[in-house]
């Protein structure tokens, strides 16, 4: 008599399976982490060291109750990250509709794209913090301002990789389309967007990225606006060192996450396909 394995989950094939991609970061990130303490301790530089989050009693108190909401501006991390999002939400879709249908446009268009090329690498080059007094003078609020600056600084690497995407459709694609004598919808969902989709998701997961900079920048610069920049500011203008370490790790951990984020959601479509 013969017993046939369980099939069911084993923690030990899974680590066989995994370990290979989980302890290279392990090691990476706790190497980084040891050096930093070090120099810290040794008194190579000011900069208080990871161990501070939470030998800092105000530091292990924001991270312990992220959730605390005493009025106004003393909010608790979590509660300065949504409102942070929130303006992030707002701006990114705006600059996904706007890009991708531009984008498009300009792909197929060449007519379009010598003339509104030269403007559109010329915007893009103009750092977010420039763009702060410029929005708040033409809408007078953080909030649509703050929106604004998210909206012109994420715009451009989707626009533009959605228009390199349109360009890059195989010419034998768009011969069967003329062949077939394709309706532009179905020209549109069955052979441009599958097409183009890689380009645009590249260009979606670049934004991402400078929307969480850029409002950060904003907030930063923006007097009384609730979010993690503002957060951050105030541990300056405090003192706060160790607040200001925690503030730029959960920044990073936030746009790491978004940026997981967009790849799973490209993945998922391309399964989908």
């Amino acid at each position: 008599m013969t017993t046939t394995p369980s099939s069911g989950f084993s923690l030990a094939q899974w680590w066989k399976r995994n370990r290979k991609t989980i302890l290279p970061p392990i090691f990476g990130i706790g190497g980084f982490l040891l050096c930093w303490q070090l120099s810290a301790s040794l008194g190579l530089t000011k900069l208080s060291g990871p161990l501070s989050l939470w030998t800092e009693e105000r530091t292990r108190e924001l991270l312990l109750y992220p959730f605390f909401d005493r009025g106004g501006l003393d909010k608790g991390l979590f509660l300065h990250t949504m409102s942070s999002l929130s303006r992030v939400a707002l701006g990114y879709a705006l600059a996904a509709v706007v890009g991708i249908g531009v984008g498009i446009a300009v792909g197929l268009n060449n007519n379009l794209n010598r003339a509104f090329d030269p403007l559109f690498q010329f915007l893009r080059m103009v750092a977010p913090l420039a763009w702060v007094p410029i929005a708040l003078v033409m809408f007078q609020q953080n909030q649509p301002a703050a929106i604004f600056v998210i909206f012109i600084t994420s715009i451009w690497p989707i626009l533009i990789n959605t228009a390199e995407g349109v360009r890059q459709i195989p010419q034998d694609y768009r011969n069967v389309a003329l062949v077939l004598q394709m309706s532009k919808q179905k020209f549109f969902t069955k052979i441009l967007l599958p097409s183009a989709l890689p380009y645009i998701f590249t260009g979606l997961r670049i934004s991402i990225g400078l929307a969480w900079l850029a409002i950060i920048a904003a907030e930063i610069v923006m007097p009384g606006t609730p979010g993690i920049g503002f957060f951050i500011w105030d541990a300056n203008q405090n003192g706060y060192v160790s607040d200001i370490v925690l503030g730029v790790i959960w920044i990073g951990a936030i746009g790491l996450i978004l940026d997981r984020f967009m790849a799973w959601i490209q993945t998922r479509l391309a399964v989908g396909r």
